[in-house]
C-alpha cells in the first residue's frame, strides 16, 4: 500500500511541490506509530497534536496538555512557575520520534502521573505536585511496606515441588548457611525456576526495556557486555540521553535572574526536575528538595550545617556496620572537630541490624542517626522505619542513606519521617554528579548555609549579607542544571515501568541468582539478611577477588571487586574484598547463566 503525497501548495512555494500541512501530519503519524502500528495510525496521545504551521516551524500542542495547562505565569523572584512554552521550543518536539512509546506499556503501579504527550518532557515545568485529573495517585503519607518480600514468601517461591520449606533456626540453620536456600537433594535450581521465572506477571517486558539502554549493545572482549555492577552506578536509557541533548540544544542558560528566554526555560527545567524529586520521595513541598553533586557531598552539606550547629562535645552520633564510607567519614570528622563520639550498631551473622543493641546504644547524648535504607556491600535492606521510630523517642535526628534504595523500591519520607534522606542520581539511572537532599523544613529553616556565592543570596552590603531559603541557600554558584533536568527524565522513565513492578521483577531475579551462585563449589556468599535487594557479594576459594573480576571481563560481564567502600562490614565478615555481582531491571537470567558458567569453570580449576 503506497501513500499520496499531496501536492497542493501554499502560495509563495513553487510548483509541485507537497504541501507542508499535510507532509508534517504524515511524518507525525510515521513517528508517533507505535511498533506495529501502520504509520498512519496515531495512538490516543499523538492523535491531539496540533501543528501550527503558519511559519516555518512546528509547534507540539499536546491536546491533552493543554486542556489542563494553566495560564503562563510570569517568573517569580527565583525563576520558578514560568510559562509552559519556555519547556520545550517551537520546531524541535515535533521532530523528535515518540520515544516514550518505545517504553513498556504496562500502567505504573507507582500512582504517578503519566505525561498526556508522546514527547517525554514536554510540559514538565507544570507547578508541584502535578498529575493527570484520570491518574490516580497513591497515598505517599500513610506508612506503607518499603521492603522486598521476605524471608517466608522467598521459600515459598522456591518451593515448587509443594513440599514444606524447611525452616532455618539459629541452632539448626542448613548446611549452607544462606536464608532463602533450602536443602534440596542436589544443587541447582528450585523446581519452578527456568529462565522464565524472571517474565511472570511483572507489568513489563525486559527485552522491550533492555532496547532503552543503548549501552547494553556494547561488546566488551567480543562478547555482549553484562552489567552487574549496578551497585556502583546505573545506565542510561535513551530518554535521559536524549533529554541532555534537547537541553544543551535548545535550552543551555544559567538559572534565575535573568529575562531572556533561554533562561526561562533552563530555570523551567531545572525547577520541574525539583518537582518530580519531591513527588519521587514523598517530600511535602520541592522546596525542601536540595541539589548537590551526590550521596557523598549530600551527607557532608548536613554534617557542616545542621551538625556543626548541633553538635558538640560529649554528644553521640550512632552508625552502623553497613555503612558506606561516605556515612562513616564525615561524622569521624565532625566528631574529631567537636568532640563528640561515634557508636556503632551491630549486625548478626546475615548482616541485618541488631535492633535490641541498637535500643541500648540510645541515650540523652544520642544526637544523630545516620543509617543506610540498603547496604550497598550485602544489599542488606534495613529496618528504617523502627530505627526512625526509636531515634526520635530518644530525641535524636535521623539522616537516612537512600544511594542503593530510590532504584529498588518505593521511598516515602513522610512515612519514614526521616528528618534528612540523602541519594545519588547516577544510582536511579540519572547522569552522575546530581544528587540530593531532602530535609525536614524547620530544620532546613535553622540550618545556617553551607558554602557562599552567588545563586543563595538575598542581598549583600560589605557589612552583611542575607541568604534566601531553602533550597536556594544550600546551591550556591551554577549548579549542575543539565544533569538535574537528568535526574528529572529518569525519574520519569522509572514511574512509567513502575517501582512496584521493578521491585517484585528484581526480587525474583535476585532468588534465581542467588540459586544459581550456590551451586558453584565452594562459593561463599557474604550478606544472607532475611529482606535484602539486588546485591550477591561472594568469595571463591582459591581466588583473590581481583582475579575472579578479571576472569568475567574477559566473558563480558562486568562487577565490581574489591571492598566496596565498606571496609567495616566486610571485616566484620574476617574479609578484606568479595566479588559483586549487582542486578538492576534490565538483566535477565540469561545472564545470571552466564555468570555462574563462568564461576563454575573457575571452581573446576581451583
Amino acid at each position: 500500500m503506497t501513500t499520496q503525497i499531496p501536492t497542493s501548495k501554499p502560495a509563495g512555494l513553487p510548483d509541485g511541490l507537497p504541501d507542508v500541512a499535510q507532509l508534517a501530519n504524515l511524518a507525525n503519524a510515521f513517528f508517533s506509530a507505535l511498533p506495529g502500528q501502520q504509520p498512519g495510525s496515531l495512538p490516543p496521545a499523538a492523535s491531539g497534536l496540533n501543528l501550527d504551521v503558519a511559519g516555518p516551524q512546528l509547534s507540539p500542542q499536546p491536546a491533552a496538555a493543554a486542556a489542563h495547562t494553566p495560564e503562563p505565569a510570569a517568573l517569580d523572584g527565583f525563576g520558578r512557575g514560568g510559562p509552559h512554552a519556555y519547556a520545550v521550543p517551537q520546531g524541535y518536539g515535533a521532530a523528535i520520534p515518540q520515544l516514550a512509546a518505545a517504553q513498556p506499556s504496562a500502567p505504573s503501579l507507582a500512582g504517578s502521573a503519566v505525561p498526556s504527550s508522546p514527547y517525554y518532557f514536554i510540559g514538565e515545568s507544570s507547578a508541584y505536585p502535578s498529575a493527570a485529573p484520570d491518574v490516580a495517585v497513591d497515598d505517599r503519607v500513610t506508612a506503607q511496606s518499603f521492603g522486598l518480600p521476605g524471608a517466608d514468601e522467598l521459600r515459598a517461591l522456591l518451593a515448587g515441588d509443594s513440599r514444606q520449606p524447611v525452616v532455618a533456626t539459629p541452632a539448626q540453620g542448613n548446611s549452607h548457611g544462606y536464608y532463602f536456600v533450602e536443602e534440596w537433594p542436589q544443587h541447582g535450581k528450585a523446581p519452578d525456576f527456568d529462565r522464565k521465572v524472571a517474565s511472570r506477571g511483572h507489568g513489563f517486558d525486559v527485552n522491550a526495556v533492555r532496547r532503552d539502554f543503548p549501552i547494553l549493545a556494547e561488546r566488551v572482549n567480543g562478547k555482549p557486555l553484562i552489567w552487574l555492577d549496578n551497585a556502583a552506578t546505573t545506565h542510561k536509557p535513551q530518554a535521559v540521553i536524549d533529554r541532555l541533548a534537547y537541553f544543551y540544544q535548545h535550552e543551555n542558560s544559567n538559572i534565575h535572574r535573568a529575562a531572556h528566554e533561554l533562561a526561562a526555560r533552563a530555570t523551567d527545567a531545572y525547577e520541574a526536575a525539583r518537582n518530580k524529586v519531591a513527588r519521587f520521595i514523598g517530600s511535602p513541598s520541592p522546596d525542601q528538595v536540595i541539589f548537590v553533586r551526590g550521596a557523598t557531598e549530600a551527607i557532608n552539606l548536613v554534617a557542616n550545617t545542621w551538625g556543626r550547629q548541633n553538635i558538640g562535645a560529649g554528644d553521640e552520633i550512632v552508625v552502623s556496620q553497613l555503612e558506606h564510607h561516605a556515612n562513616i567519614v564525615p561524622w569521624q570528622m565532625l566528631a574529631a572537630a567537636s568532640g563528640a563520639k561515634i557508636r556503632v550498631i551491630p549486625v548478626d551473622d546475615s548482616g541485618q541490624i541488631l535492633l535490641d543493641e541498637y535500643r541500648k546504644l540510645l541515650n540523652s547524648r544520642t544526637r544523630l542517626v545516620a543509617i543506610t535504607q540498603v547496604s550497598n556491600a550485602l544489599g542488606t535492606v534495613t529496618p528504617v522505619q523502627e530505627i526512625v521510630a526509636l531515634a526520635h523517642a530518644a530525641g535524636a535526628r535521623v539522616l537516612v542513606d537512600g544511594a542503593q534504595s530510590v532504584s529498588h523500591m518505593r521511598v516515602n519520607v513522610q512515612a519514614l519521617d526521616a528528618d534528612f534522606f540523602v541519594f545519588s542520581g547516577h544510582k536511579v539511572f540519572a547522569p552522575t554528579g546530581i544528587g540530593v537532599v531532602y530535609g525536614k523544613q524547620e530544620l532546613l529553616d535553622s540550618m545556617p548555609p553551607w558554602q557562599g556565592g552567588g545563586n543563595m543570596i538575598a542581598d549583600v552590603t560589605f557589612e552583611k549579607t542575607l541568604y534566601q531559603p531553602a533550597p536556594n541557600k544550600f546551591e550556591a554558584g551554577t549548579g549542575n542544571i543539565a544533569d538535574a533536568v537528568g535526574l528529572g527524565a529518569a525519574i520519569d522513565y522509572v514511574e512509567r515501568i513502575g517501582l512496584e513492578a521493578i521491585a517484585h521483577y528484581e526480587h525474583d531475579l535476585l532468588v534465581y541468582a542467588t540459586h544459581g551462585l550456590q551451586s558453584v563449589p565452594g562459593l561463599r556468599l557474604v550478606g544472607t539478611a532475611a529482606n535484602k535487594a539486588s546485591v550477591l557479594s561472594f568469595v571463591l576459594p582459591g581466588y583473590r577477588t581481583e582475579e575472579v573480576g578479571k576472569a568475567l571481563n574477559q566473558e563480558g560481564i562486568a562487577v565490581r571487586s574489591g571492598h566496596h567502600c565498606a571496609q567495616p562490614i566486610l571485616r566484620r565478615f574476617g574479609l578484606e574484598a568479595t566479588v559483586r555481582p549487582s542486578l538492576a531491571f534490565y538483566n535477565t537470567c540469561e545472564e545470571v547463566d552466564t555468570l555462574v558458567a563462568v564461576l563454575q569453570r573457575l571452581a573446576r580449576r581451583r
